[in-house]
């Protein structure tokens, strides 16, 4: 079996050039799937989304990452605290879109090895409508939810 997470490191978000971070978010190919971006990135909503995310570290001791792949940035995404549940999110560039698989279970790795963690949630919104990969990884769909003013699919992985 052929290790896909090779390369693969996690990193913090904040030591990614802004200017990076501004460019993966303002590509419409990842905004298609992203209800919640109604807004223009630029430096001042980047400046905004990482004092968010450095928040939720300082809250939770858990957040999300800057993915690199072979040390180039490749998305960000992680776990973050929603109530009593960790949801895990995952936002690539686009030509990272195919490594989004072994990011996960190297992600899901870390969520087993965690015992904040008994359980991972995931949200998708409906334009994504190839799930197949969440049910090899053992996650089920729950159902459909609303967040923020926005509908998604909702699944659940055990970790335990």
């Amino acid at each position: 079996m052929i290790d896909n997470s090779i390369g693969i490191t996690f990193a913090q978000l904040r030591d990614i050039p802004r200017e990076d971070i501004i460019a993966h978010m303002s590509d419409p190919r990842v905004g298609k799937h992203m209800p919640l971006i109604t807004f223009e990135w630029n430096s001042e909503t980047v400046a905004g989304f990482l004092a968010m995310k450095e928040a939720y570290w300082r809250r939770d001791g858990l957040g999300h990452w800057a993915f690199l792949v072979d040390g180039s940035y490749a998305g960000w995404g992680g776990f973050q605290k929603e109530g009593d549940e960790w949801d895990f999110g995952l936002v690539l560039r686009p030509e990272y879109f195919g490594r989004g698989v072994a990011l996960t279970q190297k992600a899901m790795a870390f969520a087993r090895s965690d015992p904040r963690i008994p359980f991972v949630t995931f949200l998708l919104p409906p334009t994504r409508k190839n799930v197949r990969a969440l049910a090899r990884l053992g996650a089920r769909f729950v159902g459909e939810v609303e967040h923020a003013n926005a509908r998604f699919l909702k699944f659940r992985l055990e970790t335990s």
